[in-house]
């Protein structure tokens, strides 16, 4: 089972965030400045909102709110579509948004009732009722309520009716690609880990737990840990070589890891596996947070496993050369 840990590719916020993880839990506020959102990947438009966020409460005396959800939407509304991956867990997500200079973060549970809540009922009985909103900051062409009905159109009608301010945060774009999660999802599942850091603003990430393997990697001199992912609907790249970071109970280690199913030993199942540069310790049971920093290759079917050393021995060298 993964649990939450500090990223290590963002500065640490020193704020203390309070977590709800229902609105009930929530207490509610005489000036707040809220967002709202699913926020996967937490990617450089999301960044440059909650931003944006702390700007305008710091300017007021305000304090911040970030109210996201999970499930996310499609599980819910579409059961039988397995194709959404999401590229951040809930734990990384919560501990990403951690980081981005907020007060408050709710976390709340989506189902079929919640979503059947209309444009006008979310804006007047959750937003402002229930979280005192005072100003609301939303990213480019964003929709919510019943069936995605309501549009910044529709706020801008609201929003002196409610009594809130409302502010929208344009479209953000890097090397003339506008960013999204969708473009972040579409570069990862083609391994291109640099494209998606470049739209993230920070290393995808995955986080897992140790379990023991067949020890394979032991006999050739390159001893994996591998992965457990427990959460299915985590997105898991293309499969093949990287350089990574990973983070081992507050120490940072070097290494690279291979996605694949093995093909020299005729595997069949997709593994995640890490070689941990310059260690020898047994972690069994251990979480690790592993951050995607270059691909060096794809995957290969290597005849022996003295070739599968030799190869491994160059990408190590590669590793090497990219982690510094």
């Amino acid at each position: 089972m993964s649990v939450a840990l500090k990223i290590v590719f963002l500065p640490q916020n020193r704020r203390f965030v309070k977590v709800y993880h229902s609105l009930e839990e929530f207490p509610q506020l005489d000036h707040a400045v809220v967002t709202i959102g699913t926020f996967d990947g937490v990617h450089i438009g999301h960044q440059q909102i909650t931003r944006r966020l702390r700007e305008l409460a710091d300017q007021s005396g305000a304090q911040t709110v970030v109210l996201t959800f999970f499930p996310h939407p499609r599980m819910v509304l579409q059961p039988d579509d397995n194709n959404l991956k999401l590229i951040t867990t809930l734990q990384e997500r919560e501990q990403l948004l951690r980081m981005c200079g907020i007060d408050h973060l709710i976390v709340q549970p989506f189902d079929k009732e919640f979503s059947r809540m209309s444009a006008i009922e979310f804006v007047r009985d959750v937003l402002v009722k229930r979280i005192g909103m005072k100003t609301l900051v939303i990213g480019y062409d964003h929709h919510f309520g019943r069936n995605r009905e309501g549009s910044y159109k529709d706020l801008e009608e609201m929003a002196p009716v409610y009594g809130f301010r409302l502010e929208e945060i344009p479209e953000q774009v890097v090397n003339e690609v506008a960013v999204s999660s969708t473009k972040i999802r579409q570069a990862l599942l083609t391994g291109d880990v640099t494209a998606a850091a470049k739209l993230l603003g920070h290393n995808f990430t995955i986080t897992g737990t140790v379990e023991r393997g067949d020890q394979i990697g032991r006999t050739i001199g390159f001893p994996t840990a591998n992965l457990s992912v427990t959460e299915t609907y985590k997105l898991i790249p293309s499969e093949g070589i990287y350089a990574v970071r990973l983070r081992l109970r507050d120490v940072i280690y070097k290494g690279m890891l291979y996605i694949g199913n093995r093909p020299v030993v005729n595997g069949t199942k997709q593994n995640i596996e890490v070689n941990i540069f310059d260690f020898n310790e047994d972690i069994y049971g251990q979480s690790l947070v592993i951050e995607l920093v270059a691909r060096l290759r794809d995957d290969k079917k290597i005849q022996t496993l003295d070739e599968l050393r030799e190869l491994l021995e160059e990408d190590r060298r590669n590793a090497t050369k990219i982690l510094g």
